[in-house]
């Protein structure tokens, strides 16, 4: 039996080396192959939303996927989530959204959640997901989302410690207000690694390793 293969979709070319390293811990036995467009990022941010047009490019980059004869495919940007849930009616395999199973397990874990980012893009379709998922586990919670504004382009314009100063802020006050914090962004994932294991006083979700530990549970 030849192995599944796994089409994974990017809008940053940043997140290929981060999905392969988990992809080859709990995923070696999967085919994989990657996609890549960095306008679809670049185009929600300037307009502020994800907008039909690059919600349509989405779906067509999900049925290439599919024609390249993938058996699931993992999108791995929380911006477009709406286009990806559109996507999966859409195709005849399965169609994952990074921050699906994070926000799934955060529910499972508290009732006060909080949710951080360092764009408004992401903050916004993350913390709906979230109370989606609530919602249809018919459970009640309590949703905080912090937006840690200026963060993204401290990272962009070349200063990385600015950036994560402004996020390891914004996780030690958020952490005294709720039983655990989801990350809306891989890019800030690697904050935690920098914080004092005083400091991480609730769990601290972040997509990437929740989605590739679910895909390795299903396929």
């Amino acid at each position: 039996m030849s192995n599944k293969t796994l089409g994974l979709i990017h809008t940053s070319a940043t997140l290929v080396p981060i999905f392969d390293k988990l992809c080859n811990e709990h995923l070696d036995c999967v085919d994989r192959f990657n996609i890549v467009d960095d306008s679809l990022i670049s185009i929600c941010i300037d307009e502020g939303e994800l907008t039909p047009p690059t919600a349509r490019r989405v779906v067509e980059y999900v049925g290439s996927a599919e024609d390249a004869g993938a058996d699931y495919i993992l999108v791995t940007c929380s911006s477009i989530g709406a286009a990806v849930e559109t996507a999966a009616t859409l195709t005849d395999v399965p169609v994952l959204r990074v921050d699906q199973p994070m926000a799934d397990k955060a529910v499972g874990m508290g009732e006060k959640i909080g949710v951080i980012a360092t764009l408004p893009t992401t903050l916004n379709p993350t913390s709906d997901l979230v109370e989606r998922r609530a919602a249809k586990a018919g459970k009640e919670i309590e949703l905080t989302s912090r937006l840690c504004e200026g963060a993204f382009d401290a990272l962009m314009g070349g200063n990385p410690e600015k950036h994560d100063q402004m996020v390891a802020k914004a996780l030690k006050e958020l952490s005294d207000k709720v039983d655990v914090i989801l990350l809306a962004q891989a890019s800030m994932a690697r904050v935690v690694d920098q914080l004092d294991e005083s400091e991480k006083s609730v769990p601290i979700l972040a997509s990437p390793p929740n989605a590739v530990e679910y895909l390795a549970s299903v396929l």
